[in-house]
């Protein structure tokens, strides 16, 4: 079953003094594009995550949040209390002015350097085993989200094989009045010239002719390239590489089909089929 590269992800954590919110987003891409936010103190678990994104997402621009917010009194934001004090003396002598302006002078002593000290958080291995656990629930999320959105990529593509394959059909039946139009248009064109012809020579000539003009080739790979499409499709696994170089084989066929045809009727045919390959193409770079 394939799945899509675009997807959504978020899981929620509740800790004592602290919300931890996990966001996952994946947009297509060639290759794996990941991008990973987070708190410093949760940094020496980044490669960890890395390797868990990678092994699950597989594919993708990818990325990946940690956001901490915190909900609790306690803060690791303080005031350095005696830097503060030192300010305010030292703009009290500076101004020459008396304790009753302190406030004013605590606004501005509040505002210089160092007047505020942050504690740095360690990392809680307890808390992180927590989050990892939510780090697999906006995995699952995302790849069902992925999953749920080839269900209609996956719908879509079988429409398009099966107009192609009834297309195909269609050039298998014209084959023979394009052959016998091809034969009709020379013969006249000779007649025209009101000039006598070998029909030994004209017919060696004319199956030379018929030859380059051959399209049974093309229309039996076509016609396998169409069910080995399928068959990846129904896959366990997710492919979109593959189903990509299918495609392209596709229309190697589709294009040498049109070029040989000779023949207007079904020239529109495949003019169709190219239509519908165009779309399938637009499609194929958001699957996994």
């Amino acid at each position: 079953m394939i799945q899509s590269m675009t997807g959504y992800g978020k899981s929620v954590l509740h800790l004592p003094s602290k919300k931890v919110t996990i966001e996952i987003k994946s947009l297509n891409s060639k290759n794996l594009d990941l991008n990973t936010r987070m708190p410093s103190y949760y940094k020496e678990k980044e490669l960890a995550v890395r390797k868990k994104l990678a092994s699950n997402l597989v594919r993708g621009k990818i990325d990946f949040s940690i956001y901490v917010e915190t909900t609790a009194e306690v803060t690791s934001t303080k005031v350095n209390k005696a830097v503060v004090e030192n300010y305010v003396a030292q703009l009290r002598n500076a101004m020459a002015i008396d304790a009753a302006d302190d406030i004013e002078l605590l606004k501005m002593a509040i505002k210089m350097p160092d007047a505020l000290k942050t504690e740095r958080e360690e990392l809680d291995e307890n808390e992180w085993t927590q989050i990892d656990t939510h780090i697999d629930e906006a995995l699952k999320e995302i790849i069902a989200y992925r999953t749920d959105e080839a269900k209609s990529l996956e719908d879509d593509f079988k429409l398009r094989i099966t107009n192609i394959e009834v297309a195909l059909e269609e050039v298998k039946k014209l084959d023979g009045e394009r052959i016998e139009n091809v034969k009709e248009r020379l013969q006249k064109a000779l007649t025209e010239l009101k000039v006598e012809i070998d029909e030994n020579r004209f017919e060696q000539e004319l199956i030379y002719y018929l030859e380059k003009l051959d399209i049974n080739e093309e229309k039996v790979r076509l016609g396998n390239h169409l069910i080995y499409f399928l068959e990846q499709l129904d896959t366990a696994d997710s492919n979109g590489k593959k189903l990509g170089f299918i495609v392209q084989e596709i229309g190697r066929e589709v294009n040498t089909m049109g070029s040989k045809a000779n023949f207007a009727v079904m020239q529109k045919i495949v003019i169709q089929m190219k239509d519908e390959l165009e779309k399938i193409k637009e499609q194929i770079l958001n699957v996994l």
